[in-house]
């Protein structure tokens, strides 16, 4: 009889410190990140594009996210990008350092900040994305969103970071279409996906926690666009955390 209820208490405390572990790692399981680097000048992007949405109606109720960034260095080739950035164009630029892979070009996809991929090449994009989710995210990050008239307001709160990390806000718009007239894509409506309409940068170094106001396209709201959050070490690139506001 003793040795029954002994063995129930090592179980109960098995039990006890076995949903302790799994709750301290619950908020830091595996992501996977994908930042799309493409264009509306570029013939070999739409696949890529096509590519990213469907991967990104496939996993999201997953721990996979998907931000497209349309860089404005094909805009001198005979059709402006409607939605490019030249901010965008030098976060590749920053990327190539990171990993260091030159020339930029497009369709890039880096995933978690560490590992480039060709964006149409769907075998080793989805080979990336399970590698990614095998991995716990360095750091755990809360977001919360409240809009107001133009602007939307984001609580945010991370643990775990680096010494040199920023925690980066993306606006995204999930879906357009555009009707290029010239250009590579000429007389194509092309189908955009996951579509970074503004990415606005907090530093981390003194403060983890705090409120950071964000402005929103004209045409934003709830249903068509989405709040990404995640933080980045400044020093390598590498993501350490994502989440949805």
């Amino acid at each position: 009889m003793k040795k029954i209820k002994l063995l129930s208490s090592f179980l109960m405390l098995f039990l006890l410190v076995g949903n302790s572990v799994f709750s301290q790692n619950s908020d830091k399981k595996g992501f996977a990140l994908l930042e799309l680097y493409t264009s509306e000048g570029c013939s070999s992007c739409p696949p890529a594009d096509e590519l990213l949405g469907r991967i990104q109606n496939e996993y999201h109720d997953k721990n996979v996210y998907v931000l497209a960034y349309h860089v404005d260095y094909w805009d001198k080739q005979g059709w402006k990008d409607i939605f490019s950035n030249p901010d965008f164009t030098k976060r590749q630029y920053d990327y190539a350092q990171f990993i260091g892979k030159e020339p930029i070009y497009t369709p890039q996809v880096i995933i978690n900040g560490k590992t480039d991929y060709i964006g149409s090449q769907e075998t080793s994009l989805r080979n990336g994305i399970k590698s990614a989710l095998s991995k716990p995210a360095s750091a755990s990050l809360n977001l919360d969103a409240n809009q107001n008239e133009s602007s939307i307001s984001i609580n945010y709160n991370v643990e775990g970071t680096s010494k040199n990390s920023r925690l980066l806000i993306a606006v995204v718009q999930k879906e357009a279409k555009s009707n290029v007239k010239r250009g590579e894509n000429a007389h194509r409506v092309l189908s955009h996906y996951q579509i970074v309409r503004n990415l606005q940068s907090v530093d981390l170094n003194k403060i983890k926690k705090g409120t950071a106001s964000i402005h929103l396209p004209k045409n934003y709201n709830a249903q068509d666009f989405e709040i990404i959050g995640f933080v980045q070490d400044m020093n390598s690139g590498a993501i350490l955390g994502v989440k949805r506001a």
